[in-house]
């Protein structure tokens, strides 16, 4: 009996799927949105290109990250959060001079722990966007008080904002923006394994409809060590292992699975030929620091891009503990020190790569926090501000509105818990549209920006 069309397309459809699951290594709902596996036209680049998220987990505190400075605007904060507060007296040496003066006599000043990143700010290598968080369209408070437009959904909650932060969906999405970005890219390079790179575990922003994210640790491919050292001391039996792990099989599932598998050993093997030395980056990367080893590895990644015949890339990494809800002026601090050492780093090291125009770095979490305190920490909010660092980026400028500091103000539904005044899916664009995505191509990589004026799609940091 001849098997129809449509239902080889079906199956196409869910071995792509099952892939990328298989690749995640975590469990996933069966229900798969088939609808999302829309068709997009493959984009070709002749330079190269790369675009590094670097996700906070569990929600930065936005009001002890970028501090207002200006007498007023620190009294309101100061007046929040008295047991929290940066004193005026400790800003006073990372207040952020930007190009363009923001409205008012509004100042801002970095947290003192994110002095590393002042030079950069200065030198035109990093922009500030100002109050950006998950949306599904442009939402006042009158409308998000009224319920008359649609809102994400589960706000507050961290594994769903985690998940809309990456995929525009909430928890058990099965494909990311950034990885949405490279179904557009990896037939362009040499090898589309290495198009989109998680150097932290597993994401569901890499992946994408098509593209899978090529996991490894910050050593490099993590290979199959009964093929790398000999199988009970034998050569031998190793390569017999290998003989039946990948050879081909009849069955749908254990096919697909063969096929994956040789996949990652033949990845694994070509990595490992390719990839360029630890030493061979001179620049100083701070120690003890696992965000900053992951983004050595990523320099690293980078600067082996041409053997791989890499023209576009999309890297991932991480870190946790910013779910503050207590211990705050004793555990943040700490945080911030840690990413601002391993953000200068890495930007340090894309200069000496001669890459710095080339590669934009930018920070994402699930959310910001609450302004008002809860006697020492701060709770589950809504909108933040994040970091966009790289030679490319219109620097030393905030982007975004300023909120009013306040607590049930103007800009924030309670607590200090902004609302909102810039999208994640702008935030993406603006990103996609310097990567060189099309503005047809963006509509289907988020799905939320049609909700948006194609004037206001463009945020201009780069």
């Amino acid at each position: 009996m001849k098997t129809p069309a449509n239902m080889n397309a079906s199956r196409r459809a869910f071995l792509q799927r099952a892939s990328a699951l298989s690749v995640a290594g975590v469990a996933m709902p069966w229900a798969l949105n088939l609808a999302s596996l829309g068709e997009a036209a493959a984009a070709t680049a002749s330079d190269y290109k790369a675009l590094v998220c670097v996700f906070l987990y569990g929600g930065n505190d936005y009001g002890n990250t970028l501090i207002p400075y200006d007498q007023s605007n620190y009294n309101a904060y100061n007046g929040l959060r008295p047991t929290m507060a940066y004193t005026r007296t400790a800003l006073a040496s990372t207040i952020l001079t930007p190009s363009t003066a923001l409205a008012n006599g509004r100042q801002y000043a970095l947290a003192p722990e994110l002095a590393p990143l002042l030079p950069l700010f200065d030198a035109g290598q990093m922009a500030v966007l100002l109050n950006v968080g998950t949306l599904i369209q442009p939402t006042t408070k009158t409308q998000y008080l009224a319920k008359t437009v649609p809102l994400p959904p589960k706000l507050f909650s961290h594994n769903d904002q985690q998940s809309v932060w990456q995929s525009s969906a909430p928890e058990g999405a099965t494909s990311g923006w950034g990885g949405r970005m490279g179904d557009l890219f990896q037939a362009g390079n040499g090898s589309a394994t290495f198009t989109c790179i998680n150097v932290s575990g597993n994401a569901v922003y890499l992946s994408g409809n098509t593209a899978v994210q090529y996991q490894m640790s910050t050593s490099g491919s993590v290979p199959l060590k009964a093929l790398t050292t000999p199988l009970f001391g034998s050569a031998n039996c190793s390569a017999a292992l290998q003989s039946v792990i990948t050879q081909s099989r009849s069955h749908l599932m254990e096919s697909e699975l063969t096929r994956v598998t040789k996949r990652s050993i033949d990845a694994s093997a070509m990595l490992t030929s390719n990839l360029v030395p630890s030493s061979s980056i001179t620049t100083p990367f701070p120690t003890s620091n696992n965000l900053g080893d992951q983004l050595k590895m990523v320099a690293r990644m980078i600067a082996s891009a041409n053997a791989l015949g890499a023209k576009r890339q999309v890297f991932f990494v991480s870190m946790g503990g910013f779910d503050t809800h207590d211990g705050l002026t004793t555990v943040h601090p700490g945080l911030l020190t840690s990413v601002a050492n391993a953000l200068a780093a890495f930007q340090a090291a894309t200069q000496e790569l001669g890459v710095a125009n080339q590669v934009t770095t930018f920070t994402t979490s699930d959310f910001g926090r609450t302004l008002s305190g809860n006697n020492d920490g701060s709770d589950h909010g809504w909108g933040s501000m994040h970091f966009i660092l790289g030679g490319a980026v219109n620097g030393r400028r905030f982007f975004g509105a300023p909120p009013v500091v306040a607590d049930n103000g103007p800009d924030d539904v309670g607590q200090g818990r902004l609302l909102p005044t810039t999208s994640v899916d702008q935030y993406a664009a603006t990103l996609g549209k310097w990567f060189g995505v099309s503005s047809a191509d963006l509509l289907t990589v988020l799905p939320n920006l049609q909700n948006y004026d194609v004037g206001a799609r463009n945020l201009g940091f780069v």
